[in-house]
């Protein structure tokens, strides 16, 4: 078992950051019975799952109870939490113990399972006959598997659906959202946008045109119109494609208008004062170029920012050799034959501190343009955090 270091062990992580950066408290607003919304988004590969996870089990064992619902957590975090499949229900996690002084604190836990929750949609927005055709539609089976923007969609129906429980039922009192692994951190409020404009756009409407009925005039116009029209397009997509896409359209159409109401109100939910966005990055200039354009974004579109969490961050502890003089040594070394396996020790510190350096300079720049924005810094562990004594350790470096 990966021994995970605590953060003390790895010098300040905080040396990283700006003197002028504003401290990000973890633990002010995970404590807040004001907020009742966490949002993990970055873009893919940052670690927005283990830091959604520690944040959603630190504030359990502050005594809330939370649910939180995580995207692709690795296969042993999963275990641990007690989700060994995909699961769409959210399911007690054992060994969440509440800290001294705190009480009633519970942590539930889900999987998005995309296929799962769009089904349910169908379902639940049509009679038995009608969702039966939706959901052995060939067409509907890819959309709902792999269409582009369609997990970014479901992760926010499902975010509905567990706020409407949440209040209905008052069994918890905060949800923690990890976003998708999308390739840009905007794609999760693009992307369900996208999906209900394609649900909803003018190729849908030309194609559910018959099954929406007209006139009897009208009905033989809109006929021989569509039909010059369905045959060029089923040359380009092929017959049985738009037979598909056809049929599908036909049983779906009652359900287009909800799929776009469905994702105002959530949208409306997350610009609510009651919800936080962390934005989740690692110190490299790509990752943290996506976090700034996703700060401007959230500003723009007046949704509340917690702050910034830089994650993986290369900390040296103070008072340690310089690069320069690191690569000096173990050039001595070298050239004396003296000892080898020193020298290589030494160059392993030199590259150490550059990429503390260059990561420090990359978090200056977006503490520049950002100025007021609280960040807080987590340092790069030893292993892979893979059960829950590997989230405290994180939640115990986010409140740092």
């Amino acid at each position: 078992m990966t021994t995970i270091p605590t953060p003390e062990s790895l010098g300040d992580v905080r040396a990283v950051l700006p003197d002028s950066a504003p401290a990000m408290d973890v633990d002010a607003m995970l404590a807040d019975p004001e907020v009742r919304v966490i949002v993990c988004c970055g873009s893919g590969g940052v670690g927005k799952t283990t830091t959604a996870a520690s944040m959603a089990l630190r504030a359990a064992e502050h005594g809330r109870k939370v649910c939180v619902m995580t995207i692709d957590p690795a296969r042993r975090l999963a275990q641990s939490m007690g989700l060994t499949e995909l699961d769409n229900t959210p399911r007690q996690v054992r060994g969440v113990d509440p800290l001294p002084g705190y009480e009633g604190g519970q942590l539930d836990a889900m999987m998005l399972d995309m296929k799962r929750t769009f089904d349910e949609i169908v379902i639940a927005h049509s009679d038995e006959e009608r969702a039966q055709a939706i959901l052995e539609n060939p067409f509907y089976q890819a959309l709902s598997s792999s269409f582009a923007g369609t997990q970014e969609y479901m992760a926010m129906e499902k975010l509905g659906q567990l706020r409407h429980d949440a209040e209905s039922s008052g069994k918890w009192d905060l949800i923690v959202v990890d976003t998708p692994p999308s390739r840009s951190a905007l794609d999760f409020l693009d992307a369900p946008k996208r999906l209900g404009s394609f649900l909803d756009g003018r190729l849908m409407r030309v194609l559910a045109a018959p099954a929406r009925g007209a006139g009897r005039l009208s009905s033989r116009v809109v006929g021989a119109g569509l039909g010059v029209f369905t045959n060029v397009l089923s040359k380009i997509i092929g017959a049985q494609f738009l037979s598909d896409l056809q049929a599908f359209v036909s049983s779906f159409d009652a359900l287009f208008g909800g799929f776009r109401q469905r994702a105002e109100q959530t949208y409306a939910t997350l610009q609510a004062p009651d919800t936080r966005f962390v934005v989740v990055a690692a110190p490299e200039r790509d990752a943290v170029r996506e976090a700034a354009y996703f700060v401007d974004r959230l500003a723009t579109e007046s949704m509340p920012l917690a702050g910034l969490v830089l994650n993986r961050v290369t900390v040296v502890p103070a008072g340690q050799l310089s690069s320069e003089s690191a690569v000096a040594a173990a050039e001595h070394l070298e050239s004396e034959q003296l000892d080898d396996a020193v020298a290589g020790m030494l160059r392993l510190h030199a590259d150490r501190v550059t990429l503390a350096r260059r990561q420090a300079a990359v978090v200056e720049s977006f503490c520049s343009a950002h100025p007021t924005v609280q960040t807080v810094a987590i340092p790069v562990l030893a292993g892979d955090v893979h059960d829950l004594a590997g989230l405290r350790e994180i939640g115990t470096a986010l409140s740092q």
